[in-house]
């Protein structure tokens, strides 16, 4: 698992101390610091003196919004044949290796999904007051009539690997928050663009590059949900230089980066 990170260090450490309680646990987590400072690593090393699997921390010096860099740096830290990246603000479910592991495919990656908590409940969560992987039914239930989730179904429901694979192509649900892809087809398409620097779109970049290279994708809502916490918008000035670029590679079938991992 990769987790993505910059200066967040209270979110990270539930997000990993989530990844602790996971019912599969065959699986390491490289946190991928896009140039945090020195809180996030004292908090990368009191996680990792508890950690029940695999933890390192892969940093780089802070010169902007360069998660597709960060990224690269996890894949390229990362051992196993299978990655699955989150985000450092989004919680998993106790059972989302698990998930992510029943419906890896070759040839296919795993578009994830996410339910968007509200400021208060993130608030609650970060102060260790909710254990959201821990909440039953009815909590959950109560969250969303309370207006702290904006999804119900998704995280009660768990829909069987029956239907989800497409031939087609689709903006709908890309995301590198909760994404999973086989290392051999990152290496095809030499992994993240790092020409994307600034917020928005390398994760869509990544995506119609696999399709182009023949990698077709699977829905992995009703099985793959994280909680994303709260968070002020992003900067985005480069947001529609970023998309347009997307664009063009679509309508060119591109299949490498500018600036790859390798």
């Amino acid at each position: 698992m990769v987790i993505t990170t910059y200066n967040r260090p209270d979110a990270l450490a539930a997000v990993v101390a989530a990844c602790f309680v996971q019912s599969d646990k065959n699986f390491e987590i490289i946190i991928a610091d896009d140039g945090s400072a020195a809180n996030t690593r004292q908090c990368v090393r009191a996680l990792k003196a508890r950690a029940p699997v695999a933890l390192r921390h892969v940093w780089q010096p802070d010169r902007g919004f360069r998660a597709a860099m960060a990224r690269n740096r996890g894949i390229l830290a990362a051992h196993g044949e299978y990655l699955v990246f989150l985000d450092g603000d989004c919680i998993p479910q106790r059972d989302l290796i698990a998930r992510h592991r029943t419906l890896a495919q070759r040839g296919h990656l795993v578009s994830g999904s996410r339910v968007l908590l509200s400021a208060e409940l993130s608030a609650r969560v970060l102060d260790g007051k909710v254990n959201l992987p821990a909440a039953g039914a009815l909590q959950k239930c109560g969250y969303r009539l309370g207006g702290h989730f904006n999804k119900l179904l998704q995280v009660l429901v768990r829909w069987p690997d029956v239907g989800r694979s497409t031939g087609k192509f689709s903006w709908r649900r890309i995301k590198s928050c909760n994404l999973g892809v086989w290392r051999s087809d990152l290496d095809l398409v030499n992994g993240f663009d790092e020409s994307f620097e600034g917020w928005g779109h390398e994760d869509a970049d990544l995506a119609v590059r696999l399709f182009n290279a023949g990698v077709r994708r699977k829905d992995g809502a009703f099985a793959t949900e994280v909680y994303h916490l709260w968070h002020q918008p992003a900067a985005r000035e480069q947001e529609a230089g970023n998309r347009k670029l997307v664009l063009e590679r679509a309508a060119s079938k591109t299949v490498l980066p500018a600036r790859g991992m390798r």
